[in-house]
């Protein structure tokens, strides 16, 4: 039986910026996720924005979480390494009509507390933006918006955690979640509340933390909570060529839509830039689809901003789901189901406001009886990760003297080593997808066409699996399919 005093629901963005954020403190923690890697779920779609908080209502949790976010991000990045940009962001007017509501979202950022909020004139724009619309006539401009890599994030905040203390359980579908009754407490020290069925261990804990994502409406209901539920909401987004890397130099939105951010040109911590997304209701929490429609929908938009994008420049597709719940995030203690919280609906600012949300919660459990003594010895940083596309060229001839195997370029769209490769496998790499997550390789324009095969070698070297063991993304996905003589 594994008891913990925690145990965290959910491996994306909002787990494990709890899970690192609790391994401070001397309790017993471990985080569970049921795909086979972490940030498979639905920050593998995240674009990766730092918003300022300038399109979320000031009484709001997700605003107000939001704005701190932001300030934690930055202390985050270096003490763990990520990289972290700091860009700003322009949200555009075409109509005089259109003003009024710049300063309008001005004044409720102002009243969140964001920072250097200009409503900037044309003349500003042709200076600042040459590649924006000659149709565009003013924009609220708000220096503080950046960018990351969300799956670098959630792996380094892993990563500490772990070094902290923090078990991290994958392929760990949660299938049932029972009460236990206070007979059956009695035989633990500090008594569990709860007992946790999943597909290869059985857990039990004194408090469960609910971050599932598209899934937490089903976690919630397995201990009887039926008051709200996750609809996806599908975004198509496009990745384009890395050598329109210096098409903008802000990340740029529309006016925002009751319902969505509206289609933008994104810049990206890897170069490459993105648009979209579309705003889609959907039912289905698997659909990862993408359509001509969409793609459409986002080329008709996006052009209005930045009329030089042109169709040749995309170079990959791909939809993501967001967990929408109502209109604000639900993070909340369940008086109910005493040991129980909710951190359900992080959509959109959910990235920037999860090291928020981390405070958020530790200061629940804290009001709802967890002693929370600080460790003597914390690891509060993590040795930066290598990537050669980032490095200075001298950086990189010595990592080559060091190693040689920086010097071997397995990924040559995004200029990736054998050495970042074999880095990504000895810290928890398991699957392709894993590795491009991580090192970018197969990434760029040529999909893997080049370094697929190498990769898949160089992983079956490292872990010891057979080539036609070897997947995308986990159990399903294999890239070899082996034929049988009885087939």
């Amino acid at each position: 039986m594994n008891v913990y005093d925690v145990i965290i629901i959910g491996g994306g963005i909002v787990g494990t910026a709890i899970a690192r954020e609790l391994s401070k403190y001397k309790i017993k923690t471990a985080l569970l996720e049921k795909e086979e890697e972490l940030a498979f779920g639905v920050s593998k779609s995240n674009s990766g924005i730092i918003h300022p908080g300038t399109q979320n209502p000031p009484d709001s949790l997700k605003g107000k979480l939001c704005v701190a976010g932001n300030l934690l991000t930055r202390e985050l990045s270096q003490e763990l390494g990520f990289d972290f940009k700091e860009v700003g962001e322009l949200i555009v007017a075409f109509d005089v009509d259109e003003i009024p509501r710049l300063f309008t979202l001005k004044k409720s950022a102002e009243i969140l507390g964001v920072q250097g909020l200009q409503v900037v004139d044309r003349m500003w724009l042709r200076e600042k933006e040459p590649n924006l619309s000659h149709a565009a006539i003013a924009a609220l401009y708000a220096p503080t918006a950046g960018i990351v890599s969300p799956y670098r994030m959630v792996y380094d905040l892993a990563e500490n955690a772990a070094r902290n203390g923090t078990d991290i359980y994958t392929e760990c579908a949660v299938k049932n979640i029972i009460k236990l009754e206070y007979s059956t407490r009695a035989f633990c020290k500090e008594y569990s509340r709860f007992e946790i069925i999943t597909e290869k261990h059985v857990f039990r804990a004194r408090y469960i933390i609910n971050s599932a994502g598209l899934f937490a409406d089903d976690v919630a209901k397995m201990v009887g909570i039926n008051d709200f539920t996750i609809y996806p909401r599908k975004g198509e987004e496009f990745l384009l060529d890395k050598k329109r890397e210096y098409l903008t130099n802000h990340l740029l939105f529309p006016l925002p839509s009751k319902n969505s951010k509206g289609v933008l040109v994104i810049k990206t911590s890897d170069g490459n830039p993105m648009i979209g997304p579309t705003a889609e209701e959907v039912e289905d929490k698997t659909d990862l689809s993408t359509s001509d429609e969409g793609f459409q929908n986002v080329m008709t938009s996006v052009r209005r901003l930045v009329p030089s994008i042109e169709e040749s420049d995309i170079i990959a597709y791909f939809a993501g789901l967001r967990p929408v719940s109502g209109k604000d995030f639900i993070i909340r203690y369940e008086k109910n189901t005493p040991g129980f919280i909710n951190v359900a609906g992080i959509q959109s600012p959910g990235l920037t406001s999860a090291p928020a949300v981390a405070l958020f919660v530790r200061e629940l459990l804290k009001e709802h009886g967890l002693k929370l003594t600080k460790k003597k010895l914390f690891h509060k940083t993590r040795k930066k990760t290598i990537h050669l596309f980032s490095e200075p060229l001298k950086n990189t001839k010595k990592l080559i003297s060091k190693n040689p195997a920086y010097g071997d370029i397995v990924c040559r769209c995004e200029m990736v080593s054998r050495g970042e490769i074999e880095d990504a496998i000895s810290r928890g790499a398991k699957t392709m997808d894993g590795i491009k997550f991580r090192t970018r390789a197969q990434a760029g324009r040529c999909h893997g066409g080049f370094c697929t095969t190498r990769i898949m070698k160089i992983l079956s070297e490292k872990t010891g699996k057979k080539l036609t063991e070897i997947t995308k993304r986990g159990k399903g996905s294999e890239l070899i399919k082996q034929d049988r003589a009885d087939d």
